[in-house]
């Protein structure tokens, strides 16, 4: 069968193509006064890079009305230290201000903060502000260990190198998330670590966030692997407890586990993941009404599309809901669509003659492969539309910077009879593998609800208020894009495009 399909996407390659309204020429519809769409529609970043490099872990932390999102700041700058906490603050994830650079790393090669990592920020009962930091060299046993600086204001912080410790494996011992317990009144440390040659988040408590004591395994990989259990959360959001994790290996996405209780007994949902390898090392945090996943989506080898994810990237955030019985999906930020609110005027440059167009409504009517293209963006961008009249074996979805053939060389692709979503970062769809997925059952649902935001060389997609896909697609700015179907009939309806 998949033979079978790549004959008929090379096959069709030669297909009529005609403008929409007319039969001219694709290359004299493609000349239009407009260079790109709503271009001359003010722009911004959705998903921010830091001012010196790149982001890297998220330490969400929400006071007042502000999320203050440390990040571990990638500056790939070939200096022996590396991952200075820097620090960006947004009150909605549309905008945001990077305040740099908050807590250096070490200075020396002897320091055990030659690099820093993941960690945590706390304010205690008196308003100072702790942070709890991974200090990792590589040259010392343990090459890992918890430390801690205070603030007055966030930005200014001193290091506690007496209050520095570790624990269980040498190598292991980071990404510390602290929280306060209401019930006993003392402070819980969740710390990544590995007992019996697995991963395991191990649980730490302190009266004054100085002196912690071990209280044994809080958590063991349940998930049938010996990955570490990467950037931890433990949060209470509507009366229900979260825990949240990266596995580092082998699929490296985030997490969820749910329970009644801050002690743990933390139960496995059905669908215990948000979003598939594109976006990584996710933490949350609320405002106490919304709820948040933070992470980044990673750069590429190079800087190109055809390459391997590497660390670190662009930060992107979740919004998820929350149903009745407690699962979380991650659904479109509201304040997404609120900022991206001028309608474009949408018409396909070209499309295959057997697509039928009608306003903003395009059927495909089956026959082989079917694109209808639209003109060049550069920007931030939310497309919207509906999906119908798809079969259990059907194939469609978006395709971004078309090649001379009118097939994308990066596509997200619909694969209803495997119950995926998927990204290829290549045109030969059916000769490679995706580099990213998510499963979604499509016998479970007769349309999909689509919203599509891209910026910043970051292209994501939220089905259905279920599932996300994050990618990178450099090549997803200043390119034309369209909406495809593989050998199946289906209705792409109401496509709408706003800036």
């Amino acid at each position: 069968m998949k033979q079978l399909l790549v004959v008929l996407l090379l096959g069709c390659m030669g297909i009529t193509m005609v403008g929409c309204g007319n039969t001219e020429s694709a290359e004299v519809e493609a000349m239009s006064e407009t260079q790109y769409l709503g271009q001359d529609i003010d722009s911004h970043s959705l998903y921010p890079v830091s001012s010196r490099g790149f982001v890297g872990d998220t330490m969400p932390y929400y006071e007042g009305d502000t999320f203050n999102v440390f990040y571990l700041d990638d500056l790939r700058d070939g200096q022996q230290g590396y991952h200075p906490w820097s620090v960006m603050k947004t009150k909605d994830f549309t905008q945001f201000e990077d305040m740099g650079e908050v807590i250096p790393f070490g200075t020396t090669i002897e320091s055990q903060d030659i690099a820093l990592g993941t960690g945590s920020v706390i304010k205690d009962k008196n308003g100072m502000y702790h942070a709890f930091y991974t200090g990792h060299n590589d040259t010392y046993s343990p090459k890992e260990a918890v430390m801690h600086a205070t603030s007055s204001d966030m930005v200014n912080w001193t290091k506690k190198p007496e209050d520095t410790f570790s624990g269980y494996s040498k190598d292991d011992f980071r990404d510390p998330y602290v929280l306060y317990d209401d019930e006993t009144g003392s402070y819980i440390m969740l710390v990544v670590t590995r007992q019996d040659n697995t991963g395991v988040i191990a649980k730490y408590t302190s009266k004054d966030l100085s002196h912690w004591e071990d209280k044994g395994v809080f958590f063991k990989n349940d998930m049938g692997n010996d990955s570490n259990l990467e950037c931890p959360t433990l949060i209470k959001f509507n009366g229900t407890w979260y825990l949240s994790f990266s596995d580092q290996w082998p699929d490296r996405v985030v997490h969820y586990r749910i329970c009644e209780s801050i002690n743990g007994d933390f139960k496995k949902p059905e669908k215990d993941t948000f979003d598939g390898n594109g976006f990584y090392a996710g933490r949350m945090e609320t405002d106490g009404k919304r709820l948040f996943v933070v992470g980044w989506n990673g750069t590429k080898n190079n800087h190109s599309d055809s390459e391997e994810y590497n660390w670190a990237g662009n930060m992107v955030a979740h919004e998820l809901k929350q149903d009745k019985h407690g699962n979380l999906s991650p659904v479109l930020n509201e304040k997404i669509a609120e900022e991206l609110n001028n309608d474009l005027k949408l018409e396909p440059v070209n499309y295959t003659e057997t697509v039928k167009c009608s306003e903003d409504d395009y059927t495909f009517s089956g026959k082989d492969y079917e694109v209808v293209v639209f003109d060049k963006i550069l920007g931030s961008y939310l497309i919207q539309n509906t999906i119908k009249n798809f079969d259990a074996n059907s194939m469609f979805g978006y395709a971004f910077n078309l090649n001379s053939e009118n097939v994308g060389n990066l596509n997200i692709v619909f694969d209803c009879a495997n119950n995926k979503i998927e990204f290829y970062n290549t045109s030969k769809i059916f000769e490679e593998n995706p580099q990213s997925k998510v499963d979604f059952d499509f016998t479970k649902c007769d349309e999909l609800k689509v919203s599509v935001v891209i910026s910043d060389g970051v292209v994501v997609v939220y089905v259905n208020d279920q599932v996300a896909l994050t990618t990178r697609m450099y090549l997803s700015q200043g390119m034309d894009f369209g909406v495809f179907s593989i050998n199946s009939a289906v209705d792409f309806e109401n496509v709408k495009m706003y800036r």
